[in-house]
């Protein structure tokens, strides 16, 4: 089991309201494990304590046996990369873009195996030719794709994405959907990932994770998709068919 989470509850103030409610949940080694859940569910917020930058109340959060509340941000981002909703780069080049990517390495000075990490990750994602233009200059697609790039050049173990495609065409959401594909079968990297597209999900997920009001009420595979746990979660009414082989969930309105 890489990824471990028991009875997690978290609030942003010490009186403030539970955000996260004994949140329990697996993931295996090199599996795409897909969040599901409205607006405002606790999504984001349950990716942030995941990744360090808040603290549960309580609970625990093990990746590959080890307690993931007891390391420091250095280390838990040598295990754990995260690609937010919004992406800021700053006026940088692409390929110091993405060595920013190995700073929990090399601290304030880069070597050359750091250098050598990042034309690996641009030449396997084809991004070499983009290597010296700046990011402002390239389209929601490329930016995207360096995102995915600076978080894979961490060499990380478990790569979160939070609505990676939420902003982009259909083309670059296909794009952005191979790419975390590429890195879960090539790379064995787990993938965490927050999506809105049912259907996007359902073509990309090993393992499903519905989450309401902060807490998970369902987790399992395809199983886990039905009529009924939709119109629950998300107060929607769809038809699930069966197309070629494959599950499509169909809006009833």
């Amino acid at each position: 089991m890489s990824l471990e989470i028991n009875d997690l509850r978290f609030r942003y103030s010490p009186k403030g309201p539970l955000v996260l409610n004994d949140i329990d949940m697996r993931l295996e080694d090199g599996e795409i494990g897909i969040l599901l859940g409205r607006n405002g569910s606790g999504k984001t917020t349950l990716f942030k304590n995941i990744i360090g930058i808040e603290k549960p109340e309580s609970g625990s959060m093990d990746f590959f046996e080890k307690d993931l509340l007891k390391m420091d941000r250095r280390e838990r981002a040598r295990l754990i990369a995260y690609v937010p909703q919004d992406i800021h780069f700053g006026e940088l080049s692409v390929f110091d873009t993405v060595l920013a990517g190995r700073i929990s390495y090399f601290g304030f000075r880069t070597g050359r195996k750091d250098e050598e990490a990042v034309e690996r990750i641009l030449l396997d994602m084809g991004l070499e030719d983009l290597a010296f233009r700046s990011v402002t200059d390239l389209s929601g697609g490329e930016r995207q794709k360096i995102a995915i790039a600076r978080a894979l050049v961490q060499e990380p173990k478990l790569l979160v994405f939070d609505e990676p495609t939420g902003n982009l065409d259909i083309a670059n959401e296909q794009l952005i959907i191979e790419e975390a594909r590429k890195a879960s079968r090539e790379k064995g990297i787990g993938i965490l990932i927050s999506l809105h597209d049912l259907n996007q999900a359902l073509a990309l997920g090993d393992r499903f994770f519905f989450i309401k009001a902060g807490r998970i009420v369902k987790s399992g595979g395809r199983e886990t998709f039905t009529e009924e746990m939709i119109k629950d979660v998300y107060g929607a009414d769809v038809r699930i068919a069966d197309v070629d082989g494959r599950k499509i969930v169909i809006s009833s309105v």
